[in-house]
């Protein structure tokens, strides 16, 4: 893992949300590190692709994994009142189980829900 990719992950794990890759090449450059987009791309696409971190569709964003198994189905609830993420895991083979009853060959998945995370259905609570 090369330094920059390193340092990305760092800054997900940091984080606790999801940031956009510009989000992230601002955190490196007030660190000093010379970034240009390509470069955070780049090691975004090497994280997601080997299971570190994931790409939050609804958000153009990203956010770093927190499951072990490299097999899991991840699924995002993702607050619309704070932006709050929570990665959550279902079992692949229901989905699977689903996509094959249809004759579907499933490539990529991506599962987000929004809607409201529990501090923020308490304080919208009357």
């Amino acid at each position: 893992m090369t330094p920059v990719r390193r340092r990305i992950l760092e800054i997900l794990l940091e984080e606790h949300r999801a940031l956009g890759a510009y989000d992230i090449l601002d955190r490196l450059r007030a660190e000093g590190m010379a970034a240009q987009p390509p470069v955070a791309y780049r090691a975004l696409e090497f994280l997601v692709g080997n299971g570190f971190a994931h790409r939050i569709e609804r958000r153009s964003a990203y956010i770093a994994c927190t499951e072990q198994d490299p097999d899991h189905a991840p699924m995002f609830l993702i607050c619309r009142s704070c932006d709050s993420i929570a990665e959550s895991s279902i079992k692949r083979t229901d989905l699977a189980r689903e996509a094959k009853h249809a004759g579907f060959v499933i490539e990529h998945q991506v599962l987000e829900a929004e809607g409201l995370c529990p501090a923020c259905t308490d304080t919208a609570a009357p």
